[in-house]
């Protein structure tokens, strides 16, 4: 019999040195990549069907009106950024977003309607007159991808 024991070697433990370098990379992946909504939806927006839908390809470019009822009573309502406004105050709305960008992106700018699949059309072309008067004639309106007749329920 032997007085000494030869102890067994296990696994060595995990080392755990490395693991907030992980931790925080991934944060601060998830910060870079990651976008917030700019802003907060006041109206009811349910966008009408189409289609025939194209991307759009440079959303930096892209300003958005948000035409629809606020808690689904009364008449049209139109959210410019973060204010139920009037159909005058969009020349002003489009002037602070060139104000934004450079000379050179001014022709590329759009303006994008939401408009809800309930709203009037007098109010989407009231809209429309406005940008015309302040020469913003690039305009795109937003649906959702599909056919009226597959969805209805």
């Amino acid at each position: 019999m032997s007085k000494f024991k030869k102890k067994k070697k296990g696994l060595p433990a995990i080392s755990t040195a490395s693991l907030p370098d992980i931790v925080f990379m991934l944060l601060f992946f998830f910060m870079v990549s990651t976008t917030m909504r700019e802003t907060e939806l006041k109206v009811k927006v349910t966008l009408p069907f189409a289609t025939e839908v194209k991307k759009l390809e440079r959303k930096s470019l892209v300003s958005y009106i948000y035409v629809g009822k606020v808690n689904g009573v009364g008449g049209d309502k139109i959210q410019l950024n973060d204010r139920i406004s009037d159909v005058k105050n969009v020349k002003y709305f489009i002037f602070a977003e060139r104000e934004t960008h450079s000379e050179d992106e001014i022709p590329l700018l759009t303006t994008s309607i939401k408009a809800d699949i309930d709203s009037d059309v007098g109010t989407i072309t009231d809209i429309k007159e406005e940008l015309r008067n302040v020469d913003a004639l690039k305009i795109n309106y937003s649906t959702r991808k599909g056919d009226i007749t597959k969805n209805i329920k």
